[in-house]
């Protein structure tokens, strides 16, 4: 199992939506077919999900129609749930998203999740151009930043696996929002992996933090579920405990890592998925070689990164504590924990 933590209802079918003669209504075979695909004309298509969002007396409070969106929503394997409180979206593990054991890399699943997100925000018609900011956000140009997120995986999955990813966000007191996730194997419905973050708002001119006002509360809110919903119970969960900082010497480093262009995000901000890579860098191979990722634990100290030195401590056997900072002045960017198990013999 790795856990990483760093800052309709039923199955939707491909080319439902789509006017196209004689198309199979899933490329996906469904767990009670084998391996057939049906066929179905468009006569005999189903309907798209409309999803209504309402209050505890049943007022309608937002509604979702269909064949709202762009073109792109058509071709996606994804779409809201019928209450409308959550996102679900199938995903294929491209051959480029695999790594040395031939199963979806840390940094394909932290990518995996963050599509998710973002197109669950599209789907009630959020911005595209800054990661789903809302109408009041864009006009006083505001973003969402990764504060923490929390990942585990019961299960790599490898190439051309085919994974369903649902997501859902909620209220996090008054300073941001936390969005969790659920991940399962297509093939099994078997739940493989679980996550949860937290995301605060920032001032994309001035990059400083900002509370979450009424207002994009207001506006996000109606989409969230109305109780709590909590993807990993918070009870012994590394998400929720504070990660020690550390002091020099280190065991291990690595030196002159400089962000990229390609690093940066449609936001200038260094991705959050980035920090991962860079974290995991400071890793001695050997460690690498015999061990898989079972937990990485970060928190996001500063949102704007310019230039970096990255290091580790090892606390206990196989635990690690992680440093992102500044080269320069020596400035603290980020700091992780991370866990690795044995490798099972093959």
């Amino acid at each position: 199992m790795l856990k990483l933590s760093y800052t309709g209802t039923n199955r939707v079918h491909f080319f439902t939506q789509c006017g196209f003669t004689d198309r199979p209504t899933s490329i996906f075979p469904s767990r009670k077919m084998n391996s057939a695909v049906r066929f179905r004309s468009p006569a005999t298509r189903a309907s798209p999900v409309l999803a209504v969002v309402s209050d505890r007396n049943g007022a309608v409070l937002n509604r979702v129609e269909p064949g709202s969106g762009i073109l792109a929503d058509r071709f996606r394997l994804g779409s809201l749930t019928e209450d409308g409180l959550s996102y679900k979206e199938k995903f294929i593990v491209r051959s480029y998203e695999v790594g040395i054991n031939k199963t979806a890399t840390v940094e394909t699943i932290a990518n995996l999740l963050q599509e998710v997100g973002c197109n669950h925000a599209q789907s009630v018609g959020y911005s595209t151009d800054g990661f789903a900011t809302t109408p009041t956000m864009r006009k006083l140009h505001l973003i969402w930043v990764t504060a923490r997120m929390h990942i585990e995986i019961y299960k790599y999955p490898a190439w051309s696996d085919v994974v369903e990813i649902e997501t859902w966000c909620q209220g996090e007191g008054r300073v941001g929002t936390r969005r969790d996730f659920i991940l399962k194997d297509f093939a099994t419905d078997q739940v493989i992996g679980r996550a949860t973050s937290k995301w605060v708002m920032m001032n994309q001119d001035t990059r400083r933090l900002q509370k979450v006002s009424d207002d994009v509360r207001e506006e996000y809110l109606v989409f969230c579920p109305r109780e709590p919903r909590l993807a990993i119970p918070e009870e012994n969960s590394n998400s929720l405990k504070k990660i020690p900082k550390l002091e020099d010497p280190a065991q291990y480093s690595k030196v002159g890592l400089v962000p990229r262009r390609a690093d940066l995000d449609m936001n200038q901000h260094v991705n959050n998925v980035t920090y991962i890579g860079w974290v995991l860098e400071s890793i001695p191979q050997e460690i690498i070689d015999s061990h898989d990722l079972e937990q990485i634990d970060g928190v996001e100290v500063i949102p704007e990164l310019k230039g970096r030195n990255g290091s580790t401590i090892a606390k206990e056997d196989r635990q690690f504590l992680h440093l992102l900072r500044l080269s320069s002045e020596g400035l603290e960017i980020n700091r992780a924990r991370t866990e690795w198990r044995k490798k099972a013999p093959r």
